[in-house]
């Protein structure tokens, strides 16, 4: 985690888009640790186990997930690097 302020621009890479979400005083948003890129100092995060046997084996998304409270603004991105990763790694393979 880094932390900017001040004035100025910061050039953040992410894969695939953009989305920011306003989050209301109290309003909970849980995501896949991979998806959020920044959040304003605001916004509380925590991170909570994923419950249920079948979600932990057939969710495909992991053992945890973040859980991000407001009052504040996140900015998620759309394709974290592990699912760039797969998609790059099918156009990459050695099949002729």
């Amino acid at each position: 985690m880094q932390r900017y302020s001040g004035q100025g621009i910061v050039f953040l890479e992410i894969d695939g888009s953009a989305v920011t979400y306003e989050l209301e005083a109290g309003q909970r948003k849980i995501v896949d640790t991979g998806y959020l890129v920044a959040m304003d100092a605001s916004v509380s995060m925590d991170i909570e186990r994923v419950k249920g046997v079948k979600n932990v084996l057939l969710g495909g998304e992991g053992l945890f997930n973040t859980v991000l409270t407001g009052p504040g603004r996140i900015v998620l991105q759309t394709m974290p690097i592990a699912k760039t990763a797969a998609l790059m790694k099918m156009y990459l393979s050695d099949k002729k």
